[in-house]
């Protein structure tokens, strides 16, 4: 299991755009992925999943991925969170 805690950067949190990006490449994985916050886990590689977070600028999330490529699929998806989600 490879754990990542991030803070959302991007002006617009997590909504449709940042949620299918990070969910298309959630599934280019076969490790299980989950997203948390404030005590609510969802599954990463769902995009409504992740828009339910309602996770706003500034927040901060967990990212959990478990399984055989999790190595690969933590580094991604952090870059992607610590990116901006490529809106800035």
């Amino acid at each position: 299991m490879k754990e990542a805690k991030l803070k959302i950067k991007n002006k617009l949190g997590i909504h449709a755009r940042p949620a299918m990006l990070f969910a298309q490449t959630a599934n280019q994985f076969e490790c299980d992925v989950y997203v948390t916050k404030d005590d609510v886990e969802v599954n990463g590689k769902s995009v409504l999943g992740l828009m339910m977070l309602v996770a706003p600028q500034g927040s901060e999330i967990t990212i959990r991925c478990e399984g055989v490529d999790e190595e690969e699929a933590i580094k991604a998806l952090s870059k992607i969170v610590e990116e901006g989600f490529g809106e800035e």
